[in-house]
């Protein structure tokens, strides 16, 4: 099993000369999840090498096993800062994909031809799209091959415009991923604020924000390698369950 992780390439926060850039924690967590289930993993993004971390997911508060983990590991290191350019990569080689958010992808991801064209390729093939929080900001131009949005009439979350109003920012961002996914014809839906719920549809698979991001990952291990999950494991990972 082969699966490429989309880090963002962006990071200046709009206008306001502040940074942004991949969320770590949305990084981390599913980082491990998938490379303690043996999966091969690539990254990748608009520019290659290195890809900016929102300063904000450095903070002490941010901070979780897993992003502690992935300070200390070397090996994981060295793939993060050495990621391949999105131009390069052929979908044939992959069995999904996996954006993780920050609000670079925003700029970025949304609008980048590459991007588009390797979702689109792999949902043409029946291979599985796993993002959270504003991962899917990079769904804003992909199509199915019949021309129709990817997420019409799909089951689909994403960073919710009440989480954006509350850290601050809805006048600097390009589009509120939200909005965007209720305009492609997504059946959005979202749990409260910073609460982690994750959505399965076909060969999508979404979270809503950081706490998501450990759950969206196990929910599209569990498609790509056969439902390796229980029923409460699935719930929890969806946020159902405590």
């Amino acid at each position: 099993m082969r699966l490429l992780m989309v880090l963002t390439s962006h990071g200046r926060l709009g206008n306001t000369g502040k940074k942004t850039g991949v969320w770590l924690e949305e990084f981390a967590a599913p980082y491990y999840v998938f490379a303690d289930e043996d999966v091969d993993i690539d990254f990748a993004s608009p520019k290659g090498r290195e890809p900016p971390i929102d300063p904000r997911s450095e903070e002490p508060g941010a901070q979780t096993t897993a992003t502690k983990r992935f300070r200390v590991d070397a090996s994981a290191q060295y793939l993060f800062t050495n990621t391949l350019k999105l131009s390069t990569i052929s979908p044939r080689d992959y069995d999904a994909v996996f954006y993780p958010g920050g609000h670079g992808p925003l700029w970025d991801l949304a609008e980048d031809q590459h991007s588009i064209a390797l979702i689109e390729a792999l949902l043409a093939e029946g291979k599985m799209i796993g993002a959270v929080c504003h991962g899917p900001a990079a769904f804003r131009h992909a199509r199915t091959p019949g021309g129709e949005h990817i997420v019409k009439n799909k089951s689909v979350t994403g960073f919710s415009s009440a989480e954006e109003e509350a850290v601050g920012i809805v006048d600097v961002v390009p589009f509120l991923v939200e909005d965007m996914l209720k305009q492609k014809g997504g059946r959005y839906s979202k749990a409260g604020n910073w609460q982690p719920h994750a959505v399965v549809d076909g060969a999508l698979v979404t979270g809503q924000n950081p706490a998501s991001s450990t759950g969206t990952a196990w929910l599209l291990l569990d498609k790509l390698l056969g439902n390796i999950l229980t029923e409460d494991e699935r719930a929890k990972a969806s946020g159902v369950a405590a």
